[in-house]
């Protein structure tokens, strides 16, 4: 019952209803400098979809991010242009808006600035800097058209943040809520889930653990706490070169990559943003929305379902001396696990619901 008052209290003040399409999430804050209007989300559809925005006109953003994989891609490391391969895998783009930073080691603090991120990186959209960005746009005179209308601006202003904030403004129509697991959570539909996603729901939130990280509130659940953690996922990529580097600063002396993998450097996670030896291998909380749609998980995408992602946390995560001490064995039985992946299941919406373009 205390429950169910809270939850109403916060339905009443928030003006949410339980038809909301987007139940289940907090109003989505819009940057000042770049509001949402029909035109600019329009414009950022057509950007997001350009594959001409690419060095060899294969790749746009939508060959990462595809609708019907979840707003990622299905592979384990995503691939650019000439069919190179990254070393990481590709997050969705699914409430990307709702994130504090961007990227998995959280190196932009806006959607603007991490739309424009993978157009110059060389494997990706492979660009050479983000002259080139304006160069393409520029020499359409469609684009040129919608730039002037939607920024107000004279063709000759035209500048890369400009093709970032259409981007963004997009992306940020990438809502999914309103999934069965909202409607029995927050909708109190109690037949809008099986009894063994109920039971999931219990045990992520107590035995499992998971709701430390993937936050889940009274009044509505982004399914991440936005900060960053070693769960012992690629370690073994670091252990034939760690020891020498760690000794290195911890003399204070410059560390020496010239021996490392791209791979390697790549699985230093959040420590190449703040170079702080505690964010060794950390990497962001993901959101669990839609997680059903985009496998393989982690941030090498080197598990394939979530049977095995359940598996990883209930050992504890992999034997790593850098591992959260967040991560540790959970001892679930074989219907506990089964209850957890229904839960998980649960969490997919049936269709993106965007928000208003006026918001």
């Amino acid at each position: 019952m205390k429950r169910l008052l809270t939850l109403l209290i916060g339905l009443i003040f928030s003006g949410c209803t339980w038809s909301d399409s987007n139940l289940g999430l907090p109003a989505l804050a819009i940057p000042a400098d770049n509001p949402q209007t029909a035109e600019k989300i329009a414009l950022g559809r057509l950007l997001f979809n350009d594959k001409r925005l690419s060095a060899d006109g294969s790749i746009n953003c939508a060959s990462c991010h595809q609708a019907d994989k979840g707003f990622a891609d299905g592979l384990a490391l995503a691939k650019g242009i000439a069919g190179q391969s990254g070393t990481r895998n590709t997050p969705s783009v699914f409430n990307a808006a709702y994130y504090q930073t961007q990227f998995l080691d959280g190196r932009e603090n806006s959607l603007e600035a991490q739309a424009l991120g993978p157009l110059v990186n060389p494997i990706e959209h492979g660009l050479k800097n983000r002259q080139a960005i304006i160069e393409i746009v520029g020499q359409d005179p469609n684009y040129l058209s919608l730039m002037a209308r939607v920024f107000n601006i004279q063709p000759h202003e035209l500048t890369p943040d400009h093709v970032g904030k259409a981007i963004a403004s997009f992306e940020r129509t990438l809502i999914a809520g309103d999934s069965p697991f909202d409607r029995y959570y927050f909708g109190m539909d109690q037949s809008a889930i099986s009894e063994s996603a109920a039971r999931g729901s219990r045990i992520f939130r107590r035995k499992g653990n998971c709701a430390v990280c993937h936050e889940l509130s009274i009044n509505n659940a982004l399914f991440t706490d936005n900060r960053f953690y070693n769960i012992g996922i690629g370690y073994q990529q670091l252990e034939p070169v760690i020891d020498g580097w760690l000794a290195a600063i911890s003399h204070g002396e410059q560390p020496d990559y010239s021996a490392w993998s791209d791979r390697q450097r790549s699985e230093l996670g959040r420590y190449a943003v703040t170079k702080a030896a505690a964010d060794i291998g950390q990497f962001k909380t993901p959101t669990l929305r839609n997680v059903a749609l985009t496998a393989p998980y982690m941030h090498d995408g080197s598990l394939k379902t979530l049977e095995e992602v359940i598996e990883h946390y209930d050992k504890g995560g992999e034997n790593s001396r850098f591992v959260d001490a967040k991560v540790f064995p959970l001892h679930l039985t074989a219907q506990e696990k089964a209850d957890l992946l229904a839960f998980l299941t649960s969490l997919t919406s049936v269709t993106i619901n965007p928000r208003p373009s006026h918001e």
